[in-house]
């Protein structure tokens, strides 16, 4: 029997797009002279979790904006360590690279060559319908395409007159993916802490998944804390309550959980506790980098991923999280700057013999 099932759901409703008129910047959270105020309502989402659940990996894509860029022979170390560290039961089911440069189309063709089912090779590409070529050249099943959500990058960074203008504009992408004959898609709702949940999220979510249904492609979303804003506590307040954006997607809008990724970043400090919570709640995947290695400030950790995985399932599945200094030694050659310090506590080498949490059992 599945853990969750025997709370009631609410009736799926279908919820139409809003206009605000004027771009809803929610000043009322984010003031900007100060940290995002967190706001806690009287209302809570129970806990939702899937029977499956798995990590994904960005190491090769957000990962490589924090970083100098990885060679060929890293990517194919590092990602043949994925492979060893998810085991044969696909626990880490994909990794996203680039495919624009000859640099990125050549680590994705030495990939593929090692003939592992897992993790699945995915790509990232701009939201332009001539970029979807790259995907089928390369032979690729699935990528993510850039679709943001929230008012500030519609209206400020997109320059949109209108949520609608944005919608529009990502669904000729979307239908130009199904021309192009790929079987699935992930649109990266990007700033998703910070946006209109009911009057915009929600609305081009049940949008997407119309679609799907129509046209046969595989559409997931992939719910991006772009800026760190989320909060793992079903009692915050929507935008930023990590377990309500994920159970109302699925509770209410209908979206079911294999279509549903957290992709978390740690510039307040909560990107563990974050995708932690958006599995607890409904998401099946958790997307992370190893070492946490991300933009800005970070994404989830890999180890934090996987610990916490066994955590919730009570095994690994078949998969490890035994130390790796391979992960260090890969990040130093060929002269790279060491990306974490030595004494991380997966991959360092300066660990300490006598660590606290062996004095705490004794």
């Amino acid at each position: 029997m599945r853990k969750w099932e025997n709370f009631l759901h609410p009736p799926v409703s279908k919820f139409p797009l809003v206009e605000p008129g004027e771009p809803n910047l929610m000043r009322e959270f984010f003031p900007f002279v100060e940290p995002p105020y967190i706001t806690f309502e009287g209302v809570s989402v129970p806990p939702c979790m899937p029977a499956e659940i798995y990590v994904t990996d960005t190491t090769f894509r957000d990962g490589q904006q924090a970083r100098p860029p990885y060679s060929v022979q890293q990517i194919v170390d590092l990602f043949t360590l994925l492979h060893e560290l998810g085991g044969p039961n696909g626990v880490i089911r994909q990794s996203e690279f680039f495919l624009y440069t000859k640099k990125d189309r050549e680590a994705v063709e030495r990939v593929q060559g090692l003939g592992f089912a897992y993790p699945e090779v995915t790509g990232w590409i701009r939201a332009h319908p001539k970029d979807f070529q790259l995907v089928k050249e390369m032979g690729l099943k699935e990528t993510g395409i850039l679709t943001s959500i929230s008012d500030y990058h519609i209206f400020k960074k997109m320059g949109l007159s209108s949520r609608r203008d944005a919608i529009d504009k990502y669904m000729e992408v979307v239908k130009s993916a199904a021309d192009a004959g790929l079987k699935a898609i992930r649109c990266h709702f990007e700033d998703i802490t910070r946006a209109d949940f009911w009057g915009a999220v929600v609305p081009f979510a049940q949008t997407l998944m119309e679609f799907s249904k129509e046209s046969g492609l595989f559409i997931k979303i992939r719910l991006c804390d772009t800026l760190g804003f989320g909060l793992p506590w079903p009692h915050a307040a929507l935008p930023r309550s990590i377990p309500k954006i994920v159970y109302y997607l699925m509770a209410y809008a209908g979206i079911p959980s294999d279509r549903l990724e957290i992709h978390s970043h740690n510039d307040f400090h909560l990107v563990t506790a974050n995708t932690v919570a958006a599995w607890v709640y409904g998401a099946m995947y958790a997307n992370s980098t190893i070492l946490g290695i991300g933009e800005r400030t970070g994404n989830c950790p890999l180890s934090g991923a996987l610990i916490h995985y066994v955590g919730l399932k009570g095994t690994l599945n078949g998969g490890t999280y035994a130390r790796s200094p391979r992960l260090q030694n890969t990040s130093r050659r060929r002269g790279a700057s060491p990306s974490r310090p030595g004494n991380h506590w997966w991959a360092g080498t300066s660990i300490p013999p006598r660590p606290a949490s062996t004095r705490t059992a004794s």
